[in-house]
Order: C-alpha cells, then sequence, then structure tokens
C-alpha cells in the first residue's frame, strides 16, 4: 500500500505523506531548556498536533528529559472545576501509559493522588520522575470559564517548584493565546485582568503554513512513492491556491490523486486536474471548511469579512482584537493588508454567503440559454440581465439578509455563479481598504473582467474607472466593466440604472450603475 495525503488528524509518518514538522517552530528547545512556560497557537489543522508528537518523540529519544503529549480536550465535559482536572489528570495518565516506560509514567489516578487537583498530581509526578518533564497540553483552548481558569491557575501555582516538583517546561497549544481568552469568559467575567492567572507565560508562537519549498517536498514525497510527478507548474498552483494551508495542501493533492485520477499513478498531473480537484474541494465542502463557515457569523468574524468583501476601511474601534481572532481561526492572512487567507477561502466564502441567493434565481432569468450562444459568453447580455433583475428584487431580497452591507456584490456574484458553472470559472480578488472587488471570469477560452464599487461620493466614479484600467492591464485586455452599487439616499431607479462607455488609458470600460 502507498502512501497517501492525510486530511484527518495527525499524520501518522508511516503511512502519510509528511513533512518534517520541527523546522516550522523555532527557539522550541531554548525555551525547553530554560524552563519556560509558553504558548504556541495557530489555526485548526494546520499541523500543531503532528508537530507536538514529533517533538515529544524527539525530546524522549534523547534521553534528557520525559516529554509527554496530551489531548485534554476531554476535561471540558467537567461537571466543575475540580471534576475538570480529574478528568485531566487522568488523561495525562492514559497517554503516558501509550507513550513513555513504566519508570516516567504519574501516579495512577485516584482520590489520594488526585485530591490537591491537578497541580498536586504534576507535582507528585514532576517529584519522583528520574527526568525533567515537559508537557505539551493540546486543545487547552477548549475549555471555558471556570474550568479554563482552574487550569491557568493550577499550572501557575507550583511554577517556582519546577524542575524537581513540578515540570520543567509547559506549553498550552491552541488556537489563541492567552492574552486573547477573555472574549471567552462570561460577559460578568469579561477580562482576565492584569493578574492573569497564566502571567508566567514567556513567549507565544504562532504556527504558520508550509511554504513553498516545504509543499515542493510534500508533492515529491508521492512522486518518489509512485513515479506520478507534480510539474513544477502544478505545484506552483497548489501552493497559490492554498498558500501552504496544511490541510489544504494535502486535501487538494489527495482530490487530485485519489478522486480526480482514481489513483492511476501512470496519469500527468495538470494544472486543468488542480482546477477540477479545487471546484470539488469547494462543493463538498469538507469538515474544515465548514468549520470556518460557521464563525462567519461571529459578530467579530462578520466585521472583518465585510471589511474584505466590500474593500473598505472599517470602523477601527476594537478593530485589532476583531482581526487578531480572525487571524488565529486562519480566515485572514498572517500579516497586512487584512485579506482571505488564500484563493480558496476568498472564493468558497463568498459563494456559501450567497448560496442562498443562487438557489432561489428563477429559472428563465439565469437559463444559460439567453448568454451562451456557441460555446460564448455574451457577460454584456448577462450583466444588462442582472440590471433588470437587480432593480426589481434588490430591494426584498437585500432586506433581511444577515450581511446586507456586502450583499448587493454577493448578489452579483451568485447571479454569475448560475452561468459560469455550466463551463467556466470565476476567481476573486479583494482586501480591506482595497475600495473595490475584483472579478476575473474565463469561459471558453476568453477572459473576462469586472469591477464592483460602492457609490460613495463624486470621486467614486474617477477612482473605478482607473482601477478598472490598471486591472485590465494586468491581464492584457482592452475591455472590462465596472459597476457602481448606488449607496446615496435619494437617488431614483431612473438615475441608478445606466450604461456608459468610457474610455480610460487605452481601455473600453463599459460602467454599469446599479
Amino acid at each position: 500500500m502507498h502512501k497517501f495525503f492525510n486530511t484527518a488528524g495527525a499524520c501518522q509518518p508511516d503511512i502519510h505523506y509528511t513533512v518534517n514538522p520541527l523546522p516550522r517552530l523555532v527557539g522550541i528547545r531554548e525555551l525547553i531548556d530554560g524552563r519556560h512556560y509558553f504558548i504556541i497557537h495557530a489555526p485548526r489543522q494546520t499541523g500543531k498536533t503532528t508537530y507536538l508528537y514529533a517533538l515529544m518523540h524527539q525530546l524522549n529519544g534523547e534521553g534528557k528529559y520525559t516529554a509527554l503529549q496530551v489531548n485534554i480536550q476531554a476535561a471540558a465535559s467537567g461537571r466543575d472545576a475540580e471534576h475538570a482536572m480529574q478528568i485531566a489528570a487522568a488523561t495525562i495518565y492514559r497517554q503516558a501509559t501509550r507513550y513513555l516506560p513504566t519508570s516516567e509514567r504519574p501516579p495512577v489516578v485516584n482520590d489520594e493522588t488526585t485530591q490537591f487537583g491537578l497541580q498536586g498530581y504534576l507535582s507528585q509526578w514532576a517529584s519522583h520522575n528520574p527526568k525533567p518533564l515537559v508537557l505539551f497540553l493540546d486543545e487547552a483552548d477548549s475549555l471555558q470559564d471556570e474550568l479554563f481558569l482552574a487550569l491557568l491557575r493550577q499550572l501557575r501555582s507550583e511554577f517556582e517548584a519546577r524542575p524537581t516538583g513540578f515540570p520543567q517546561s509547559i506549553a498550552l497549544v491552541g488556537l489563541r493565546d492567552v492574552r486573547d481568552y477573555k472574549i471567552r469568559l462570561r460577559p460578568d467575567r469579561n477580562s482576565l485582568g492584569t493578574g492573569s492567572p497564566f502571567n508566567v507565560k514567556t513567549k507565544s508562537l504562532f504556527m504558520l503554513g508550509f511554504t513553498e519549498a516545504e509543499v515542493n517536498a510534500l508533492l515529491d514525497q508521492h512522486t518518489q512513492e509512485t513515479g506520478q510527478r507534480f510539474s513544477a507548474d502544478v505545484t506552483r498552483e497548489i501552493y497559490r491556491l492554498t498558500q501552504g494551508q496544511p490541510w489544504l495542501t494535502n486535501a487538494l493533492a489527495n482530490q487530485i490523486v485519489s478522486d480526480v485520477l482514481k489513483n492511476d499513478y501512470s496519469q500527468p498531473i495538470t494544472l486543468a486536474h488542480v482546477i477540477q480537484a479545487k471546484e470539488e474541494l469547494i462543493q463538498r465542502r469538507d469538515t474544515h471548511l465548514d468549520s470556518l463557515i460557521d464563525k462567519l457569523r461571529e459578530p467579530s468574524v462578520k466585521r472583518v469579512m465585510t471589511a474584505i468583501m466590500n474593500g473598505d476601511a472599517p470602523s477601527f474601534d476594537d478593530l485589532n482584537e476583531a482581526i487578531s481572532y480572525t487571524r488565529d481561526l486562519g480566515l485572514i492572512a498572517p500579516k497586512p493588508p487584512v485579506r482571505f487567507a488564500n484563493p480558496i477561502y476568498q472564493e468558497i466564502i463568498p459563494r456559501v454567503l450567497g448560496m442562498g441567493f443562487e438557489e432561489f434565481f428563477p429559472e428563465e432569468v439565469v437559463d444559460p440559454y439567453w448568454y451562451i450562444k456557441q460555446g460564448r459568453l455574451d457577460l454584456e447580455a448577462l450583466l444588462v440581465a442582472f440590471q433588470r433583475f437587480y432593480r426589481t428584487h434588490s430591494e426584498v431580497w437585500l432586506d433581511k439578509y444577515d450581511f446586507r452591507e456586502v450583499g448587493r456584490q454577493l448578489l452579483l456574484m451568485a447571479f454569475l455563479q448560475r452561468i459560469i458553472n455550466s463551463g467556466g470559472r470565476i476567481e476573486r480578488e479583494m482586501a480591506a481598504g482595497k475600495g473595490r472587488c475584483d472579478l476575473w471570469i474565463e469561459y471558453g477560452g476568453e477572459q473576462f473582467v469586472i469591477e464592483l464599487k460602492l457609490y460613495h461620493d463624486l470621486e467614486t466614479r474617477d477612482q473605478g474607472l482607473a482601477q478598472t484600467a490598471r486591472y485590465l492591464s494586468r491581464f492584457g485586455l482592452s475591455q472590462g466593466y465596472l459597476i457602481l452599487f448606488e449607496t446615496r439616499v435619494g437617488k431614483t431607479w431612473e438615475e441608478r440604472i445606466y450604461r456608459e462607455v468610457v474610455a480610460v488609458e487605452g481601455k473600453t470600460v463599459i460602467l454599469m450603475g446599479m
């Protein structure tokens, strides 16, 4: 049996293609040797658990420390703080029996060994263990409210006793940095305050996705195993679409090999296979993608998503926290500008938000028969039809829409998607503060560009025309479309619906008002 690309749980190198995870975080050994407590945080399915297992095995193999990775999510089911800490201790014991020799295991969990809570249990273990303890507590942020505070306080309480009376080094591992956990507490306890129960932590480490070199190394393992080659163009496109997000990288590669090509290793992998796999992945919406989408309506996430899709700068009050939270979820890129983390998220999120629109367009309005002639897309006819639909239905459709601030753009994108699904593709470019949303459409070998912009003031028109001309130049096209959605109060539909042809910087821009 050949190895395969992993899309569920931690990687197991004997069956999964696995990039060496240890170089992905710098400075860990210095933190452990220096007896520090620290944080490792990253979005879900970024490879944290794979990293922790690799580090645990390396440390134990060297013989200097007793290291253990433990997922303490089960403690979140505790009836109260005392019960939760007992569950955490029992989980530590079970994990130790799997990975540690008898001489280095913690005491059996019972009423006597846990009478002083998790802190007493860890203290007993450290006091009797032949080596200093290093403990990685995975899914620490799955505990909430008092359970989470209890964990922090018990880990903090014996800090001065390390390394002989308490673990030498402890890492809390999860989605967020401890400083951000205040958003998880009840409204009447909305801050950890200046006396944080985990103020002994030295550093917070954020795990980034794969580099392009690591993506190439991962894909190359498949080539070495099977002889099936990912060409340089294909690997570049996989990296561009995923931006190295580990789950997406593995899922896209697995979709190509297992689903598109049916594990026929004699077939060469082409860019067309990548595009097909990406579309199938988006439509299938695996658990990873659904878990992200579930977050979209949280107020802080919605605020950032709206700013990206509108292209506008949001209200800056408390914006840092909203950006930090959305970044920790992995929805936006780790560095400015504020934008979707990768092109796949950039495509699936607007499509999911506009799915209701797409499902309920009247068939006679979105029948490809009217817009596709002899395999060619009549984009002009499509946009004129949308103008008519928008004038008649937009106010009713958008009135109760949760993402009303970007509903206009999502409505048009959903309208286009219904037609383009029949044989083309759309790619979107969005970023907060960009002032616009750009669409690139490919159909029947032809390319089209559309720029969407909210009409706020008199400068909007000239800015949009210049921006569209520059966007056309990027693709070497001579003609494109600028859609201006009217936001000014008091404008009649007769003033809002129009069409102009404007020459700008040697380009022809068809300007359509909505």
